[in-house]
């Protein structure tokens, strides 16, 4: 792709716009950085962050016309039907994301994740997996590095994995990793995508470029993944918690093994795998898929499954205090999730839960509360509805908290011994926080203060 003297304009100022800035900047791109955010949002400034001869348009959007831009490159937070966007298409322009960007650029094998829960904590395993298998491994992606500032530095001998989320699949059209990955879809960013098949169809945009070179893996047990096989043009390989397969990686006699080609191959007591939780042995499961189509041996994936500890936000144990376990699944940023954090525990669980809610009904998760749950502690935007909810299920304590410290000062006055205090909000951190690590860094911060002061 020849950047050398193109005008482009990237919208979005978060990581992803910042990144992709100083990609192009540094290829001898004319670029023009917006955001509708003014530039008294930004901390540190924006002008700190990129290079001088980035132009900055904060505040508002530029107004374009015929030939002021070569190219539009958007931030995955950009929806489709923000005004340069729109723009950007009346006159033609090519529009692209910084996932198809970097792609261009890309030497190195890609193995990518996606899926409405669980892309995080498989990505950083299955990242880790290649890392103790002695590859020089890239992990990126919507997991926190944007994939364009380490790209150009990994070669055919080494391997990307990048966690992709439907936002940046929706701009992706040459895109084309070695192995794609589909972990779950269930409900979730319906205030964008409008409706559940236009969700699904975004996630499916992960091997609609693959070939028959290639690998999709696939959860058996979720039918909508299942369902998409017929359309993969790669090799499917699925996996399984709850069915013995033909092929593919599944549980046998509480044994985690791969069948190909007709030969079973044991990896490890599926027991001994170190993050806890059913969902996670899902993860786990898909990771060993992803690893053992690139080569990984059997040893090689039990010693990582049995060290690798999981992702901060996911899980996260924070401290013990008076015999309550304070647990932080700040990720847990739709119903889905939190469910399946709830499932992870069998302790009676205080339950923190709310903040913006992205277009989902909290029918399913209410009723989860109502089996797991002592006291739920509800908060944020969408505290009202998910109380709502709650009650009409059945549940009977429920505590409404003014703001996030005050949640966290219930549920621990609330907690008795041998309870988790459960920070799994079931939504978006927008309404309060930047971001769902900011929520649960918080999170950890008032525990550790508790635990100082016990």
């Amino acid at each position: 792709m020849q950047l050398n003297g193109k005008k482009v304009l990237v919208v979005g100022a978060g990581k992803s716009g910042l990144a992709v800035s100083r990609f192009l900047a540094a290829k001898g791109a004319r670029v023009t950085l917006t955001d509708r955010k003014g530039g008294a949002s930004f901390n540190p400034p924006l002008d700190s962050l990129v290079p001088p001869e980035v132009e900055l348009v904060l505040g508002h959007y530029p107004v374009m016309k015929e030939g002021d831009f070569d190219l539009v490159v958007t931030s995955p937070g950009v929806p489709w039907t923000a005004p340069p966007l729109v723009r950007a298409r009346e006159l033609g322009l090519p529009v692209t994301g910084e996932l198809e960007l970097a792609f261009h650029f890309a030497r190195a094998p890609v193995v990518a994740i996606t899926g409405t829960n669980g892309k995080t904590t498989t990505t950083s395993l299955v990242g880790r997996i290649f890392l103790d298998a002695g590859v020089r491994t890239l992990v990126a992606g919507n997991i926190g590095l944007p994939l364009i500032a380490g790209v150009e530095a990994y070669g055919p001998g080494d391997l990307i994995v990048v966690e992709v989320s439907s936002f940046q699949l929706e701009t992706v059209r040459r895109f084309r990793p070695h192995v794609a990955a589909i972990l779950n879809i269930t409900p979730d960013h319906l205030d964008r995508h409008g409706t559940m098949e236009g969700y699904v169809q975004a996630k499916a945009r992960i091997f609609a470029g693959q070939g028959g070179g290639d690998y999709t893996v696939l959860n058996y047990d979720d039918p909508i993944t299942r369902e998409l096989a017929g359309q993969c043009p790669g090799r499917v390989i699925f996996f399984s918690r709850q069915h013995n397969l033909e092929t593919g990686v599944f549980i046998r006699d509480g044994q985690i093994v791969i069948r190909e080609g007709g030969a079973l191959v044991s990896v490890m007591p599926a027991r001994e795998v170190a993050i806890p939780g059913g969902h996670n042995l899902e993860n786990a499961l898909a990771a060993v898929a992803c690893a053992r189509v690139r080569g990984i041996g059997a040893e090689q994936l039990a010693h990582t499954l049995r060290t690798f500890s999981g992702v901060p936000h996911r899980l996260e144990f924070v401290a013990e205090i008076n015999g309550v376990s304070y647990i932080n699944d700040s990720k847990g940023t739709n119903p889905e999730a939190s469910m399946k954090a709830l499932e992870a525990y069998d302790h009676p669980i205080v339950l923190l839960a709310g903040g913006k809610n992205k277009g989902n009904d909290f029918t399913a998760f209410a009723r989860r509360v109502k089996e797991k749950v002592r006291v739920l502690v509800v908060l944020g935007q969408c505290a009202a509805e998910m109380e709502r909810a709650a009650r009409a299920a059945g549940v009977e304590d429920i505590r409404r908290a003014a703001d996030f410290r005050e949640a966290v000062l219930i549920a621990h006055r609330a907690a008795r011994p041998g309870d988790v205090v459960l920070l799994s909000p079931a939504c978006a951190s927008w309404d309060m926080f930047r971001s769902y690590e900011e929520r649960g860094d918080l999170f950890k911060q008032i525990v550790r203060e508790l635990a100082r002061g016990q």
